[in-house]
C-alpha cells in the first residue's frame, strides 16, 4: 500500500470534488502549480484522468477517486484512500455540481432529487468527511464553491438555486458551531459569477435554444485563483465578480424589483440564439463519455480576469491607503487655516 511521503516539507494535501471539468478542473490546476498532493473525486473517469495527467505535468501529485458525491459512503471511503496514500487533509474544496435548466413546471421530482443530492448533499457529505478528519488534528480548511445564486434566485435554475441556498444556510451554521468550539478548522464560501465551463452543453435542459451563462462571463481560471486564495487567507466569504457584489447587494436591499427585472430579462440572457436538441446527452444520471477540460464553448466571450477580485481581495490595503490620504487632507487644510 503507498505511504505518505515523510522526507522534506509536506506538500499541501488537497481535495476537489467536480475535479474532471470546469471551475473543479481549474481549481485543481491552481493547487498542482503549488506542488500540492491532490485527491481528484467526479464521476467521470476520463476527465479525471486528464486532470491527473495536469497535476503531474505541473509538478503535483494525484489520486484518481471517481465517485458520486451523491453516495456518503463514498465519500468517506474517498477520504481514507487520500489520507492513506496522499496524507493528512488540509484542504477540502466541495466543487461538484448538477443542474437542470427548465421551469418549475416542467420539472419533476426525480429532477429536484437528483440535483439537490449532487448540488448539495454532495457539499454536506464532503463538509462530513473532512470534519472528521481535520477536527481531532484542529486545523483545516473547507471551501465551499458557491454563487451569486445562493441570494438571488434566478428563473429556469430552480433547482441549482436551491441547492445553493442550502448550502449558504448549511455553511452558516457550521461556522457559528466552530467558532463556539474555538476550533481552529475553518470554512469560507466563495461566491462566483457566470463561468464559461462545459456545465451548459452537458445539463439537463428543457429550455427551446441552447442554454448560456448569464453576462458578463468569466474564465474558469478567474474563480480558481480565488478558491486557492480563500484557502489561504481566512475570511468567512468571498465574492468573485463585480455582478456578484451587485446582485447579492441588489436583493438584500430591493428584492421585489430583483423578481420583477428578471421575469423581463432572466429567460433570454440565459439563451443563445441556437436552437437545443431535447434528445442530447445530459449528466444528470451518468457522466457523459471523453475529457472535457474546464472551459465551455464561450471562449470568444469570457474574461480572464476580474479587477473587483483584486479589489476585494486587497481591501483591507485599500482602506488604509484611503484612511491615510483623508488625513493627510484633514492636516493639510488645517495647516492652511493655521
Amino acid at each position: 500500500m503507498p505511504q505518505p511521503d515523510t522526507a522534506g516539507p509536506r506538500s499541501e494535501v488537497v481535495v476537489v470534488t467536480g475535479a474532471s471539468a470546469g471551475v473543479g478542473r481549474a481549481v485543481v490546476r491552481e493547487f498542482a502549480r503549488d506542488g500540492a498532493r491532490i485527491g481528484l473525486v467526479a464521476r467521470g473517469r476520463d476527465g479525471l484522468e486528464g486532470a491527473r495527467r495536469e497535476v503531474e505535468d505541473l509538478g503535483g501529485r494525484a489520486l484518481v477517486l471517481p465517485l458520486d458525491v451523491a453516495d456518503a459512503g463514498a465519500v468517506e471511503r474517498a477520504a481514507d484512500a487520500i489520507e492513506r496514500d496522499l496524507g493528512p487533509i488540509d484542504v477540502w474544496v466541495n466543487c461538484a455540481m448538477a443542474s437542470v435548466f427548465s421551469p418549475v413546471a416542467r420539472m419533476t421530482a426525480e429532477d429536484y432529487r437528483r440535483v439537490t443530492e449532487v448540488t448539495y448533499l454532495g457539499y454536506v457529505y464532503g463538509t462530513l468527511a473532512a470534519l472528521r478528519r481535520m477536527l481531532p488534528r484542529d486545523r483545516g480548511v473547507v471551501v465551499q464553491v458557491g454563487s451569486a445564486l445562493a441570494y438571488r434566485g434566478i428563473p429556469l435554475q430552480s433547482a441549482y438555486c436551491g441547492a445553493k441556498h442550502a448550502i449558504q444556510g448549511f455553511t452558516e451554521s457550521l461556522r457559528c458551531e466552530l467558532i463556539h468550539d474555538g476550533s481552529n478548522v475553518k470554512v469560507t464560501m466563495v461566491q462566483l459569477p457566470a463561468v464559461n465551463t462545459p456545465q451548459f452543453d452537458w445539463s439537463k435542459s428543457r429550455m427551446p435554444r441552447k442554454a448560456q451563462p448569464v453576462p458578463p462571463i468569466y474564465q474558469p481560471e478567474v474563480p480558481a485563483r480565488a478558491i486557492h486564495y480563500a484557502a489561504h487567507h481566512y475570511r468567512r466569504e468571498w465574492n468573485v465578480g463585480l455582478m456578484t457584489d451587485v446582485v447579492i447587494a441588489g436583493n438584500a436591499v430591493a428584492p421585489g424589483l430583483g423578481d420583477r427585472y428578471l421575469a423581463r430579462t432572466g429567460f433570454g440572457s440565459q439563451m443563445t440564439d441556437e436552437p437545443e436538441d431535447p434528445d442530447r446527452p445530459n449528466n444528470l444520471y451518468e457522466p457523459l463519455p471523453g475529457d472535457r477540460g474546464a472551459h465551455g464553448r464561450f471562449d470568444d466571450r469570457a474574461r480572464p480576469a476580474s479587477r473587483q477580485w483584486w479589489v476585494t481581495k486587497n481591501r483591507g490595503w485599500l482602506a488604509l491607503a484611503g484612511a491615510g490620504l483623508v488625513g493627510a487632507a484633514l492636516l493639510s487644510a488645517r495647516a492652511r487655516r493655521g
